[in-house]
């Protein structure tokens, strides 16, 4: 007899469980999905993708389509033109300024360019001195295999 008691409790307890929603409501929590951050570009590409698939569900007109098809391709070929110019600006700026500090770090003769030799004075083709300039007096330096400053007699190697 208490066997049935308590199994008729339990099925009254579980229907109120299960019914409660139905009778008063529950206060629902709005569910707030935050929209996916998308660039110009990425925006335009899945815009694409959505008129694909409602134009094959029947959601949208074939005049529809072709509008907007135009449109939003015109966006993504200009954004991925304008992201391709700027990263290959980037990559540019990047390969220049490499060259400059090789540049700086490596004395260049004005016949043969930059010299392998970071240390050296003279050109190692021609001879040339590779600063160009008297560093007592600043004069040029023009002659080849000058060993001593022409217009103060300052010695230009050790």
């Amino acid at each position: 007899m208490w066997a049935l008691v308590l199994g008729t409790v339990l099925a009254v307890g579980a229907l109120a469980f299960v019914l409660y929603p139905v009778f008063f409501g529950v206060k629902q929590q709005p569910v707030f999905i935050a929209p996916a951050r998308l660039n110009e570009g990425e925006s335009a590409v899945a815009a694409l993708r959505e008129i694909e698939f409602d134009r094959a569900t029947g959601k949208l007109s074939e005049a529809d389509y072709a509008e907007l098809k135009t449109r939003y391709t015109r966006e993504a070929i200009a954004s991925m033109r304008r992201k391709q110019s700027s990263t290959d600006a980037a990559a540019d700026d990047e390969i220049e300024a490499a060259v400059r500090a090789y540049r700086a770090e490596h004395p260049a003769c004005d016949v043969h360019g930059v010299r392998p030799e970071p240390d050296a004075i003279f050109c190692s083709d021609c001879g040339r001195y590779l600063q160009n300039r008297c560093a007592g007096c600043g004069a040029p330096v023009v002659e080849r295999d000058a060993r001593y400053c022409v217009s103060c007699g300052t010695r230009l190697a050790a």
